[in-house]
């Protein structure tokens, strides 16, 4: 296996297909959530399990770290998000709204605000030290899978298996923008380090780069070959985590 000796670790322990993984901000911990519905917290270092977190009744699709690396986000099948304190591993809230599978959860930049996309076809915006939803926005007609906030907090970004982007105003609630272009469901989003763009991955094969300002679309890729640099994170159905050292490899 040409890709074996890139293997820095392979973390063992889940007893599901691992659907989720998060690094810390200081790269000392590795998150990850899975169809057993726990979140566990991995040392980068020695490979070992800091903490298993369990409390999900049902499979965990997504997890992300607070920009302060103290608190974890998951979103699971069970239609609730939960926020667990990454020193103890204990829960602090548990996110209760959807009335769906809650696919992806983000943190805002500030720490304040948990985004969280759901089946339900809603994005609600959750206050992290209360846990109560602030807003709850709607206007996608499917499943939402992905969710992320802009650098400077002021919106979020959700793709949808309708096919469409939306970008909302945090304060309002508001949609600022539907970005269409996709033939397939929107798996994927992220806004570049200065917000001026967003990028949207789709089941069409494509990736599209969007003008924020202006909102069309800036540039299309076709996934025909996805070449990666740094570090990556795979999740299998094998139940275990892969930390991987790529340099320009072709996957």
């Amino acid at each position: 296996d040409a890709g074996a000796n890139l293997i820095v670790d392979t973390l063992k322990g889940h007893t599901g297909t691992v659907w989720g993984v998060a690094f810390s901000p200081d790269g000392q911990l590795v998150a990850s959530g899975s169809y057993d519905s726990t979140v566990r917290l991995w040392d980068v270092k020695t490979g070992a399990v800091q903490h298993t977190l369990k409390g999900h009744t049902d499979i965990v699709m997504g997890v992300t770290f607070s920009p302060d690396g103290q608190l974890v986000a998951s979103g699971s099948c069970e239609s609730t998000a939960r926020l667990w304190d990454v020193r103890t591993g204990a829960v602090q809230r548990t996110l209760k709204g959807h009335t769906g599978t809650v696919c992806g959860v983000a943190f805002s930049p500030d720490g304040q605000l948990v985004a969280s996309g759901s089946h339900d076809g809603t994005v609600k915006l959750w206050d992290v030290k209360t846990g109560s939803v602030q807003r709850t926005l709607k206007g996608h007609i499917e499943t939402v899978i992905g969710v992320v906030f802009s650098p400077d907090g002021q919106l979020v970004a959700s793709g949808s298996f309708d096919g469409t982007v939306k970008l909302w105003d945090v304060k309002t609630g508001a949609v600022q923008r539907t970005l269409e272009g996709h033939t397939g469901t929107v798996c994927g989003v992220a806004f570049s380090p200065d917000g001026q763009l967003v990028a949207s991955g789709s089941h069409d094969e494509t990736v599209k780069l969007w003008d924020v300002d202006w909102c069309g679309a800036a540039h299309a890729y076709r996934l025909c070959r996805l070449r990666l640099w740094g570090g990556i994170l795979a999740g299998r159905p094998t139940g275990c985590v892969r930390l991987r050292q790529l340099h320009g490899y072709t996957l």
